[in-house]
């Protein structure tokens, strides 16, 4: 979090009793560091000085209060504005806050109050904005692609090339690959590096989602649109505005769905069920599939005119076991950093598990990769990590844990049993690697025999 300090404000009056009024309003805090401007023009001048928070009369004698508001604005909207004026018409202060004021503060007794509380709260907001900022500049060093995504094999190489140049527009992309490849940090790693890494990534997995909420869960709705609709929601949609939408297993949709995803890309607007208010959208497209999509289009199972609207920059990741030794380099990447996060003793691969490493095949890719690398750090004793501490599939590849549906007893029965088969019977090695007594083990052998 940032600490508190002195925070800049511009003030701009130019009734001189009014001045004095609010030098002394202002001066009750120490924290604020106060300039005051009796024209429009001077203050604009100063915008280079970066004032956190501008107090703006309406009436000054050189340019309008409203004007010199649209100028600070166009300065850098995030510097909040509060209007202090004698009038007390609503028009007028409904269209300074339609055109972006903070607050608009009528001159009577209760200046000073609403005054202090507008800039308290607009002080936390500053204070959020700074910490977002400064949150996104660590999550865009986070994506760093050498950094994000480990790899120097040639299909990597080419695919960093492909997200360089993704990063320069605002194409669409589309990445497809294996389940467990890394489309999800693919898909941030562009984001968090072009333009668009203030805004926000939003990531909607569509198989995650039943079929018949979809369309409110990207589109939203008004309240009372459908039962259930208690209140308003805004879709995904309009939460990425100005940023990217991650649509991730796009080759899941169904088709009525895709016809009205269509028609928003098309339209680049979006419409809340419930409601007739059209809402226009300016963000980045990014969808990933581990399906051939041309070939849900063949089968009938894709619009093939949503298709290539969603083409755009096509990024293919090639599987693991395409990526030859980029598997020991993730490897040891994963070793390292499970290390760190469970403080144990950062251990190393013998030749024989480096060997074993690079045959396996991975149908889970990077995913299973990792998995298997944090059992393997748990399962060893040594100061190396041993080829029979690699267990590919973890239990499930052995014994098809999980397959069916047992009691807790009888999953102990195969993980003992397991384990008993591992080490040769050895029950006193088995007991320390499963954390058990020895007595428990016998009395569940016994209870094996039995069955």
């Amino acid at each position: 979090m940032y600490q508190k300090d002195t925070i800049k404000i511009f003030t701009i009056e130019d009734d001189p009793r009014y001045l004095k009024y609010l030098d002394y309003v202002l001066g009750l805090n120490p924290d604020f560091e106060v300039s005051f401007f009796k024209t429009g023009k001077s203050a604009l001048d100063h915008l280079h000085e970066n004032p956190a928070i501008i107090t703006l009369d309406y009436t000054l004698p050189d340019i309008s209060g409203e004007e010199v508001l649209k100028q600070i604005k166009e300065y850098n909207p995030d510097i909040p504005v509060i209007i202090i004026s004698g009038q007390e018409e609503i028009g007028t202060a409904v269209n300074l806050l339609k055109l972006g004021a903070y607050d608009y503060i009528i001159k009577d007794e209760e200046t000073k109050d609403r005054l202090l509380y507008a800039i308290t709260n607009a002080r936390t907001n500053v204070s959020l904005i700074k910490e977002i900022d400064h949150l996104r500049e660590e999550i865009s060093t986070k994506y760093n692609f050498e950094k994000s995504i480990i790899g120097t094999s040639p299909p990597i190489k080419a695919m960093f090339r492909l997200m360089e140049k993704a990063t320069h527009t605002n194409i669409t992309v589309s990445i497809s690959g294996e389940t467990g490849t890394g489309k999800d940090l693919v898909a941030k790693a562009i984001h968090y590096n072009s333009n668009r890494k203030k805004h926000s990534f939003i990531a909607v997995n569509i198989t995650a989602i039943p079929n018949n909420l979809l369309e409110s869960e990207l589109f939203g709705h008004e309240k009372g649109a459908f039962t259930g609709a208690v209140t308003r929601r805004t879709g995904k949609f309009e939460e990425s505005n100005k940023g990217t939408i991650f649509l991730d297993e796009i080759g899941e949709m169904d088709l009525q769905m895709q016809t009205k995803l269509l028609r928003v890309l098309q339209e680049k607007e979006v419409t809340r069920i419930g409601s007739n208010e059209v809402i226009p959208l300016d963000m980045r497209v990014i969808v990933a599939t581990h399906k051939n999509l041309a070939e849900e289009v063949r089968n009938g199972n894709f619009r093939e005119d949503l298709y290539y609207r969603l083409l755009g920059l096509p990024i293919h990741l090639s599987s693991l076991r395409e990526r030859g030794k980029d598997i020991l380099l993730l490897a040891r990447h994963f070793l390292k950093l499970f290390a760190k996060e469970n403080k144990i003793l950062a251990r190393s691969f013998s030749n024989e598990a480096k060997d074993t490493l690079l045959k396996y095949a991975y149908p889970g890719n990077v995913r299973e990769l990792k998995s298997v690398i944090e059992l393997a750090a748990v399962m060893t004793d040594g100061a190396e990590i041993q080829d029979s501490e690699i267990l590919f599939g973890s239990l499930q590849k052995d014994m098809n844990l999980m397959m069916e549906e047992l009691t807790l007893k009888n999953y102990t029965f195969q993980i003992i049993q397991y384990f008993m088969e591992k080490y040769h019977d050895n029950v006193l090695l088995v007991a320390k690697k499963l954390d058990i007594g020895k007595s428990t083990i016998y009395r569940y052998l016994k209870e094996m025999e039995e069955i």
